[in-house]
């Protein structure tokens, strides 16, 4: 169990990036906490973040850690260190807060939460997906279109020129349907189990390097209850429009979401389905963890969850890999 915080939460960030500043705005308007340090791969970027919230730099993750004035670590740095640095900080014996993915491998991301359940602390891995005005949308409509036998998910970003960074890094970022996991997540969440994957993938090399300018991923989903779901990320210079369509087909109609505009189709009837501004998540989320450490109120999502996801992206991996279908053990 987790042990109930009596007093102020000391708190690190490990990231400087967009989330991580969110988090520290989140932290710093919380009674509850007393965030304390913060570090980052990139020393000018880490003075100017720790210049901004008021906070002591240190020169490693490894460092901050181990320090043994903190309870609790935000995690918010690039994809592939993730896994590393979580294992090291439930080993210096510190409750976690992770944006997802915990790890790219399933099999390191299983190994931490069994490592965090024995050490009896908190390992969250954000998925501010689901408690999102779009995905909340969704499930509050889902059941007037009835039975779903088909979905359609596709995310596409622009980007003008693209800079050399992380984000861009085929290690560093990691597969494109792990890295950005939320987009098989949601599916999940909605459909349950995956039976098998097939996937195809393609990078955009920059010669002579690790790093590349687009990348697209496309994988179906076969589901056990009987949905097929196609999944589309794609970012980069060859693409010259950015899109996000989410449309559900079911037996007496059809959702559909363009961007941040839902649609709901019944017959030749048309209803818009207002949707809750993205504003705030962030600071939900943590307000949720803090409510967990502070009240045991549960927290909207268990790790198994984002673990379950992670595997149905490592088939895809796979998939794309060996050019054939992969099919999934049943859970």
């Amino acid at each position: 169990m987790i042990i109930k915080a009596v007093s102020l939460l000391k708190i690190g960030i490990v990231g400087t990036g967009y989330a991580a500043k969110k988090r520290a705005e989140a932290l710093l308007s919380e009674r509850r906490t007393k965030l304390l340090v913060a570090t980052g791969n990139t020393p000018e970027k880490l003075q100017e973040f720790c210049q901004a919230f008021n906070l002591e730099a240190i020169d490693s993750w490894s460092r901050l850690v181990n320090l043994p004035e903190l309870d609790l670590i935000f995690i918010c740095t690039i994809n592939q260190d993730c896994g590393a640095i979580a294992k090291a900080a439930i080993l210096a014996g510190k409750h976690v807060v992770v944006e997802y993915p915990l790890a790219l491998e399933a099999k390191v991301a299983a190994e931490i939460i069994e490592l965090a359940a024995s050490k009896q602390k908190l390992l969250h891995v954000e998925h501010i997906e689901i408690i999102g005005g779009l995905h909340q949308a969704i499930k509050q409509y889902l059941p007037q279109i009835g039975k779903v036998f088909y979905a359609r998910y596709s995310t596409i970003s622009s980007q003008h020129p693209v800079e050399r960074s992380w984000k861009y890094h085929r290690a560093m970022f990691g597969f494109p349907l792990a890295a950005a996991l939320s987009r098989i997540h949601r599916l999940t969440d909605l459909f349950g189990a995956v039976d098998s994957v097939t996937c195809h993938n393609r990078f955009w090399d920059v010669a002579g390097s690790d790093y590349f300018t687009s990348c697209l991923c496309n994988a179906r989903l076969n589901f056990n209850c009987g949905v097929v779901a196609e999944v589309t990320y794609g970012k980069g210079e060859v693409f010259w429009r950015s899109d996000r369509i989410f449309e559900i087909y079911g037996e007496r109609g059809k959702i559909l979401f363009t961007g941040e505009k839902g649609t709901l189709i019944l017959g030749q009837e048309e209803t818009e389905i207002p949707i809750v501004p993205r504003r705030g998540l962030f600071a939900q989320d943590t307000a949720m963890v803090l409510d967990y450490l502070f009240d045991q109120q549960p927290l909207y999502i268990q790790p198994q969850a984002s673990l379950y996801a992670l595997q149905v992206a490592n088939a895809a991996r796979e998939s794309a890999s060996l050019n054939q279908t992969v099919y999934l053990e049943p859970s």
